[in-house]
């Protein structure tokens, strides 16, 4: 047990260098007033009074939930069924199946981001493709439309793969037993995959719905700087405003809402296994 502990030392003392140490850096920097000193400084609460005051940022705020339920949504209705059908597929076309889904994601975020701004731009193809039925001049690139798009494309696998673990670690025997009293395929499905697979349901949404909502790159490039959410509010004030101290409230107010949101997720997953822990 000694011998284990002294093997985690390193990675313990890595955590508390690139994780911990930024942290209470920027928890400190939203309780300072302006500037980068961390001689001088006095303590105040003006930067978060500021974000909670100001209608415009609770309005991005708003706007960057709304992005990401709409995503987690769309990605859960458009994955559990390839999850599902995948999960029910012969062990070679499921591998061929996954390698297809996380396939894209061997590409770095910011390309695959940036070949939609081809395909959505006038003239691109998918412009062409509603020229055929009369909808060429429909505007697609930085819009509402083009930021879902992109964040739905970008998660869209973390949502399926979490749901078919869940489905491939099912007890087949359960589904027998379901047939054997007498279930009908939608009653399986409802009473006996369904609940089994909540597990996998819950972890893809918070795969999909953390990232969407503090998402930076994809509104900037598909939306065009029109559709500002509260990722490119914190790298706005970072890097262009030069606001490390609201900058940094606004940090912790994300990051103190994922955890909140994590804790509840936590909590819908204990009663699902009947208030144990995992």
């Amino acid at each position: 047990m000694k011998k284990f502990s002294q093997l985690a030392i390193p990675y313990i003392a890595w955590a508390a260098m690139m994780l911990l140490f930024p942290m209470l850096l920027i928890a400190m920097y939203s309780v300072t007033d302006h500037g980068n000193s961390i001689i001088s400084f006095s303590v105040t609460l003006e930067h978060y009074a500021k974000f909670f005051t100001d209608p415009d940022f609770l309005l991005v705020l708003w706007r960057s939930f709304v992005i990401a339920i709409k995503t987690t949504i769309i990605c859960l209705l458009l994955g559990y069924p390839v999850a599902f059908f995948i999960s029910r597929s012969d062990e070679r076309l499921q591998n061929l199946l996954v390698l297809a889904i996380t396939l894209p994601t061997w590409i770095n975020a910011l390309v695959r981001t940036y070949a939609w701004i081809g395909l959505l731009s006038e003239g691109g193809l998918f412009q062409q493709l509603l020229g055929l039925i009369g909808l060429g001049d429909v505007e697609l690139l930085y819009t509402e439309g083009a930021v879902l798009l992109g964040t739905v494309y970008n998660f869209l696998p973390f949502m399926i793969l979490q749901i078919n673990t869940s489905l491939c670690k099912m007890d087949q025997s359960l589904l027998q037993a379901a047939a054997d009293l007498g279930a009908d395929k939608r009653l399986t499905f409802t009473k006996v995959i369904l609940p089994l697979s909540l597990p996998g349901v819950i972890n893809g949404i918070t795969l999909v719905f953390l990232p969407a909502i503090s998402s930076f790159f994809i509104p900037k490039l598909l939306g065009g700087g029109q559709y500002f959410l509260i990722g490119n509010l914190i790298e706005n004030q970072f890097i262009t405003a030069g606001e490390w101290n609201f900058g940094s409230a606004i940090s912790m107010i994300m990051a103190a809402i994922m955890m909140l949101l994590m804790m509840a997720v936590r909590q819908v997953e204990r009663h699902n296994n009947g208030g144990k822990e995992d």
